[in-house]
């Protein structure tokens, strides 16, 4: 993401972004990202409009009216507009991440990049965070890193998955859930099994109910005891991608 947004220069090869070279063509690519990293700074005592008329004038939007303009056309998407003469040390997490969005769409970008957006919200914001993204997606190309499966159920129609620095998996996730398909099982267990269940198969989620514990697993088939096929979730296909072994060239 570093090297697309060419903050970080490449050991070797490049990419494009739309049809312009990472390496030889910084400015021409800039001209159409916006990016929101994990960590990004924000001056505590400027307001939300004073930030973003800031952050503005850094991409070089020089006309006021049209600074303006944008400003508060990205406040209006990402829902701003009532807090917008409010300073930013008095927003929470979740509104300070809406600035960060609506910072990264002052360029009206045709590619967004997003680094673990909802991380540390609570889900009341983490729901409102995937929904914007959800809907900026509609008409630019949005590029999401995040460890939070249900983001990716809620935001991706493509997944790419990493695992030591190799893509494992790209694909739908639909395709992504297939590969678990036929596979994910769950079975009811008591405390002192729970370890032998454990220790044969890969366990993907558990859910106590009074005495007895549901335990979800993947396996071909479940020997000696009491199963149910159950249709995968995302979790389940991520556990089993981690799980699988390694495509061999």
């Amino acid at each position: 993401m570093s090297m697309l947004t060419t903050l970080l220069e490449p050991t070797r090869g490049t990419a494009r972004v739309g049809g312009h070279d990472i390496r030889r063509e910084k400015h021409q690519v800039r001209s159409l990202l916006g990016y929101l990293p994990q960590d990004f700074g924000l001056y505590p005592s400027l307001s939300v409009f004073e930030t973003l008329d800031y952050i503005g004038l850094l991409y070089n939007i020089k006309d006021t009216a049209e600074r303006t303009r944008r400003i508060e056309d990205a406040m209006a998407r990402v829902n701003l507009m009532d807090v917008r003469d409010r300073a930013i040390a008095h927003l929470s997490g979740g509104m300070r991440q809406r600035v960060g969005l609506a910072q990264a769409l002052l360029n009206e970008p045709r590619l967004l990049i997003v680094d673990e957006p909802t991380a540390g919200l609570d889900p009341e914001e983490r729901i409102r965070v995937r929904s914007m993204l959800t809907e900026l997606g509609q008409d630019r190309v949005v590029i999401l890193s995040t460890h939070l499966i249900e983001d990716v159920a809620a935001i991706a129609d493509t997944v790419a998955v990493l695992h030591e620095g190799r893509i494992r998996f790209t694909g739908t996730p639909d395709d992504m859930r297939t590969a678990v398909r036929g596979r994910v099982w769950e079975v009811q267990a008591t405390g002192p099994e729970l370890a032998a269940i454990r220790g044969q198969y890969v366990e993907t989620a558990l859910q106590r109910t009074g005495d007895h514990i549901t335990v979800r697993i993947i396996a071909d088939q479940v020997d000696g005891r009491e199963a149910t096929p159950v249709e995968p979730t995302m979790d389940d296909a991520y556990i089993g991608l981690m799980h699988a072994a390694p495509a061999t060239n």
